[in-house]
Parts: structure tokens; sequence; C-alpha cells
């Protein structure tokens, strides 16, 4: 066995040992000690969140003489995630910990001396700096994004919901895929997903569509020849976006209600009133037009630019060739405007596919429709989700909802961006 062998088998055995074997004394001691520390202090906590993770608790949490006893399946469901990842990146030290010993082993066999301590922290500042600087940021995420994307995941194969299985006075269980096939199998729950899913998609594509091309038509009027002014009519158009949307989407909601200013104004012209936010046909294309009004300024601001950008050489070019308006628009404006825009119209459709604020301040998800399941006529799936949270307490059914909506999100996300033509040619140049 040669020397890098064996020093990456005792580093396997205990970590530091590789290290110490190669005189690399500095490095054997930092790994040896963090083992040590593993050992001595981190096995008793590691027993007891994986046993909270894999049981999620035996007694419901209660008090006794003002002391807790008992246990909260949920804490200890994140506590035993928190373990996890906790145990994924001793793994990945340990794996440094081999590799380093046989790269120290081979370095050894060739007649190389060990670097001593100056030399060994330049070494690592200089080679590793970019990982050093990343690694506390990259170790922070995993607690704050990954953590609770795991702690949902695992959620939705619990029967973690109200009245029976609600922490801290009942334990949870798993479950399983039971919520899956609820989910797909029972007729309320299926027809409800179906038709809150159909909305979203309609409402994610129509809101999507609908104010980028809107903003493109703004853009367009404001950079036409004849239109003077132009900043004016641009600060004019860019005020609804300016204005914090939840204070356009509160006046919206009053402007639209029943005694609102739109119906008074329609009853002194001699017509009636409009159920704009309480018929479902009437609502859905109220929450249209309203998004319109939000988000089409955010798409004039950014295709203006372009619009200037464009080279005036090629209408010229277009004219010489006798190409009407209509041609000149399909043929250069748009496609220009387009390879600019296309990862900003992909980020759009994902951020409507999950908008919140939209759809609950103006309607909350009414009308109520009978044959959904805690979902009325314009919920979308999110808003859905926030019900079955915050109101019917359905926490497992609500977590695989989201589960669902993550990947359909990545999925069509990742898919539009590597089909765009500035993905594909950034990536040639690279």
């Amino acid at each position: 066995m040669n020397r890098g062998k064996k020093s990456a088998l005792l580093s396997t055995l205990f970590m530091g040992l590789g290290q110490l074997y190669n005189k690399e004394y500095i490095k054997g001691a930092f790994f040896a000690v963090i083992e040590a520390m593993l050992l001595i202090f981190s096995i008793p906590y590691f027993k007891k969140a994986l046993w909270g993770i894999i049981t999620l608790g035996e007694k419901p949490l209660y008090y006794e003489n003002g002391i807790a006893k008992g246990d909260h399946s949920i804490l200890l469901l994140i506590q035993g995630t928190i373990a996890v990842i906790l145990l994924v990146l001793i793994a990945i030290l340990y794996i440094v910990n081999i590799r380093d010993a046989k790269k120290a082993g081979e370095s050894r066999e060739r007649g190389e001396k060990p670097l001593g301590f100056v030399a060994l922290i330049k070494h690592i500042w200089d080679r590793y700096f970019h990982f050093i600087m990343l690694t506390p940021a990259a170790v922070f995420l995993l607690f704050i994004t990954l953590l609770p994307i795991l702690v949902t995941i695992s959620i939705a194969f619990t029967n973690y919901s109200g009245p029976n299985n609600l922490p801290p006075a009942k334990l949870v269980d798993w479950v399983g895929l039971l919520n899956f096939k609820n989910l797909f199998k029972l007729k309320i729950w299926n027809s409800t997903f179906i038709g809150v899913a159909k909305w979203t998609v309609i409402w994610a594509t129509l809101s999507t569509v609908t104010t980028y091309f809107g903003g493109l038509l703004i853009a367009l009027m404001v950079n036409a020849n004849g239109i003077k002014f132009k900043k004016f009519w641009r600060s004019i158009f860019i005020i609804p976006y300016a204005i914090p949307g939840f204070l356009s989407l509160l006046v919206m909601r009053l402007m639209f209600s029943g005694p609102g200013a739109i119906n008074g104004f329609l009853i002194k012209m001699g017509l009636e009133k409009v159920a704009w936010l309480t018929d479902p046909n009437i609502a859905k294309t109220s929450l249209i037009i309203i998004n319109i009004w939000l988000g089409a300024p955010y798409f004039m601001v950014l295709m203006a630019g372009i619009l200037t950008n464009i080279s005036k050489s090629l209408y010229e070019a277009a004219d010489i060739d006798g190409a009407s308006e209509w041609q000149k628009f399909w043929k250069i404006t748009l496609p220009m405007v387009l390879f600019s825009t296309a990862p900003y119209l992909i980020l759009t459709f994902a951020y409507n596919f999950n908008s919140f604020n939209n759809i609950y301040i103006l309607t909350e998800g009414n009308p109520v429709n009978a044959a959904y399941k805690y979902a009325g006529h314009t919920d979308i799936l999110i808003t859905w989700i926030f019900k079955l949270t915050y109101d019917q307490y359905k926490f497992q059914m609500a977590a695989l909802i989201t589960i669902i909506i993550f990947v359909v999100i990545a999925a069509i996300s990742a898919y539009g961006f590597t089909k765009t033509k500035s993905f594909k040619e950034e990536d040639m140049i690279q």
C-alpha cells in the first residue's frame, strides 16, 4: 500500500491521523480536535434529534408543576432536520479530511516537505480564498432557505392538521403517501385542486401576457416620433408602479366594490350595478384588468430603454424594402424586445403564479365556491395554501401543494430559461 492510500485509511479511521502520519501536525491536530469534540459533545444531541425525527414524539407536551414535559412533534421534526443538515456538513468535512490526507501522502512520497504554519496559512488563503469567503454565506443559507424547504417537504408526509393532530396537545405521525393519495383520489380534494390549479395557470398566463404587451404598447406610444413631452408621459405611466401595490389594491377594492365609485358612476349614467368582485367570471376579469394597471408600468420602463437602443438603420433598411409598420414591428421590434426581456417574462410568470397580494387583498379568493374545499372561485394555489394553514390548520395538505407549486415553477423556469436566445448565446460565449 502506497503512502497516499495509507494516509487516507488512517484519516478514515480517525480524522487527522493521516495528516499526523505525514507530519502535517497543524492540519492533523485541527481535524483530530474537531472529531474529538464531535464525539464528546454531539453524540447525545444527534441521538435525541434523530430519535425525534423518526418517532415525532411518544407523549404529547404537558406541564407538571410549571415544567414542560412530553414531546412537541413539529419541534422534534425541525431539530431532526437541523441534525441531518449538520451530519451532511460533517460528512463533507470528513471527506475533505480523507482527500487532504491522501494528497499529503502522495506529496510526501514524491519527496516534498510539508508546509510550515505561516506557509500553510498563506497557501490556504491564496488557493481557497473564494471558498473561504463563500462558505459562511452558504452555510447561513442552508439554515435560512434549505431548512424551511426540507421541513415543508417532511410535513407533507405527516398528518399534521387540526383538530386531531395539532401540537402541542396532540402528536403528529408519519403517514407516507396518504396525503398524495387523498389529494389525487378523494373527489373533494381532487376537484378543488384541479379547479384552483386551472385558474392559477390561466391567471399567471393572462396576467403576464397582458402586462407584458400592455407595457410594450405604452412604450411604443411614448417613444413614437410625433409624441412630445416624452418624459412627462413616462412619469405619468410609472406612477402606479411607484405607489406601494398594497395601497393601490386597497383603493381598487373600494372602487370596484358594490357601493364603490365605479358602480356609483354607472348608476348616475342610468346603468345597473356590476358585480365586479362578487360574480365569479366578472371577478376574474376584474383581477386581470387591475393587474394590468399595476404591472404594465414595469415593462414600459424596461422596454423604453430597449426600444431606444434598437438601431435606426434596421428600420431605414426596412423602409427601403417597402415594409409596413406592422412588418417592422413583427420582424424587428418584437424579436429585439423578446431577446432582451425573455428572462424577465419568465420571472414575471413565476411571480404571478404566486401573486398572493393581488388575489387576497382584492377578493380574498371569493366568491365562495360550494364545490371547493376551503377555496373560492378566484383563489389561486398560494391563497388556497394560506386558507388551509391560517384558517383550517390543514398543514399537511398545504405543504403538499407547496411542493407541487415548487416543482411546477422550477420546471417551467428552468425550461424557459434554457430555451431563450439570450441564454443560448451566453452559453455559446462561455
